[in-house]
């Protein structure tokens, strides 16, 4: 496919992104944008094949390389990175994520890169940055790699003597491919005004750190340690989940409102020494909170989990199902939101899953296109960049490119 044919939708419909790499982190951040109408090249190796074409699910293939174009070269050899040059000329955004250095060693360093395009926005995705304790940017990461070394880890889990657990679904690659993107495109509105381009260094551990709320500066600032506590809130009373006849609510007893309109529900009082009204809080561990927490127990017990949410929240008492996604397929809200949509999948047919989140009144992002194939565009993305049909045949000829169209 060539850009011409890529419809123009979105608040990105302008902006060019090549994007490096493997796996979540470095290409969700671009994937992001494709969804809002930027033009999105993938480049992929001839010699590893994108983790997501060879896991035993096309779901995340078809969910986080859709709407982007993609191209099989060897940047290694010195007509590949001919060619990478040539496509970094009009970019306006090149996303990769490796290790540390990775592109110094390919003779690609920031500075060459900003020969060739001076407004050029390079973002680097890692898992412990591009500076720091050389033994550790030789080091490679994953999600849960990232969420133990960034201590995120250490706050989930059962509470000590229990085992940390990791937060499932790649929390640590998505949280820092976000942060990559917003960066991305904050240096690039920079770069269109100054001429300028910019270099940005998203260690995955560090946009970990990031959302710890205060639990870091807790400690750093007042020596107060805040320690796993399960599935419920690790200081406050009352938020946590509980158990109702046909599954599970959790339930967040939080604010002086929720313990005004919430507290005679459970036949407590608002106002007395146990729930003073100065209250905004009921701490975990105090005989208020083991008396909250019983009621709320107590009051559970009783009632299906609709009856129990729809009460809660006339009271003032913020509450949901934990919803499973047969449940969420079938709710009243999702279905009236259009949560869930399709689109076409890369094996032929349709598949199901998000719509486009977050919503925009007036640029609304679209899926017009399935996750590519192999290699499928190297024919239309060279002869863009001005290469004839017998050159680009004795680059394949080369191993310079690669394709395979059945997956």
């Amino acid at each position: 496919m060539k850009s011409s044919e890529i419809p123009k939708f979105g608040p990105l419909s302008d902006v060019k992104v090549i994007s490096f790499g493997l796996s979540v982190a470095g290409p969700y951040a671009a994937a992001m944008m494709a969804d809002f109408g930027a033009d999105v090249i993938f480049i992929e190796s001839p010699i590893v094949k994108d983790q997501f074409r060879t896991t035993d699910t096309l779901g995340l293939l078809n969910k986080e390389r859709r709407n982007q174009r993609t191209m099989v070269l060897n940047i290694t050899d010195p007509e590949g990175k001919e060619i990478f040059l040539k496509l970094i000329k009009d970019a306006d955004i090149f996303i990769e994520n490796g290790k540390a250095g990775a592109w110094n060693k390919r003779g690609l360093p920031d500075e060459v890169l900003w020969q060739t395009n001076p407004k050029l926005v390079i973002t680097h995705v890692s898992g412990f940055g591009q500076t720091g304790d050389p033994e550790y940017l030789s080091r490679g990461s994953y999600d849960s790699i990232g969420q133990a070394f960034s201590g995120f880890m250490n706050m989930n889990g059962e509470p000590a003597p229990g085992v940390p657990a990791p937060a499932p679904a790649y929390m640590g690659d998505y949280v820092a491919a976000m942060q990559a993107s917003w960066a991305s495109l904050a240096a690039y509105i920079n770069a269109q005004k100054t001429g300028k381009g910019e270099s940005i260094d998203c260690a995955q551990f560090e946009a970990l750190l990031m959302i710890q709320a205060a639990y870091p500066s807790d400690w750093m600032s007042y020596n107060f340690e805040r320690k796993r506590a399960g599935s419920s809130n690790p200081s406050y009373a009352g938020c946590q989940p509980y158990q109702c006849k046909d599954g599970y609510i959790y339930i967040f007893f939080l604010s002086t409102l929720t313990h005004k309109k919430g507290l005679p529900l459970l036949g407590l009082e608002f106002g007395t020494a146990e729930f003073p009204v100065e209250n905004y809080v009921t701490m975990k561990g105090t005989p208020s909170g083991d008396l909250l927490n019983q009621r709320l127990t107590e009051y559970c017990a009783g009632r299906t989990v609709m009856e129990a949410e729809k009460e809660l929240n006339d009271h003032g008492v913020v509450s949901s199902a934990i919803l499973n996604y047969e449940q969420m397929k079938e709710h009243p809200h999702y279905k009236a939101r259009g949560v869930f949509t399709e689109w076409d999948g890369i094996e032929g047919k349709k598949v199901k899953g998000p719509a486009i989140s977050p919503r925009l009144k007036n640029n609304p992002g679209q899926i017009w296109r399935a996750a590519p194939n192999y290699g499928m565009d190297n024919e239309d993305i060279l002869e863009e960049l001005g290469y004839a049909p017998e050159k680009i045949k004795e680059l394949y000829e080369k191993n310079i490119l690669k394709q395979d169209l059945t997956c």
